[in-house]
């Protein structure tokens, strides 16, 4: 049984799951002055902050209804609690780009993922999440344009 900080952090997965999104319960776990680090599609290093926190838990949803986070490893160390995890689901919502959405194939998603929970008087006041990008599009079917990174890249001669 998960106390203190660890239930915490359970009590947020759960509450972002497909079958629950429960928006304003995730959000209510958070600090007042919280911040959320790492997630939001294609941009690498997006932040949200008060009600922002809770368009994270949107956005996965619209994208995989089903979403789902199977935990591996969990560790608590004091005020941190670190996790090991798989983001699970079907691939079902649009993924916008900055060169224009991806349509949904209803492919099965199984993305590596780690997060890092920083917790103070009872309250979430920072999560950094770390999802596995690449394997994420090679899994919903976008693959790297190799030619055209060459191209862009090549030095003048």
């Amino acid at each position: 049984m998960a106390t203190g900080n660890e239930a915490l952090v359970r009590r947020a997965y759960h509450l972002a799951e497909g079958d629950v999104l429960d928006v304003q319960g995730f959000v209510s776990l958070f600090a007042e002055d919280a911040v959320m680090n790492g997630i939001g599609g294609v941009i690498p290093r997006e932040s949200y902050r008060g009600e922002r926190l809770g368009d994270v838990v949107v956005w996965m949803g619209k994208l995989l209804p089903d979403v789902h986070r199977e935990l591996h490893r969990v560790n608590v160390l004091g005020d941190v609690v670190a996790i090991e995890l798989s983001i699970q689901g079907t691939f079902l919502g649009a993924f916008e780009t900055p060169a224009g959405v991806i349509k949904p194939t209803g492919a099965k998603l199984d993305i590596p993922t780690a997060d890092f929970w920083y917790v103070r008087d009872g309250k979430v006041q920072e999560f950094n999440c770390h999802v596995g990008m690449t394997s994420m599009f090679a899994q919903m079917g976008v693959l790297p344009d190799f030619t055209s990174a060459d191209a862009a890249s090549a030095p003048e001669r």
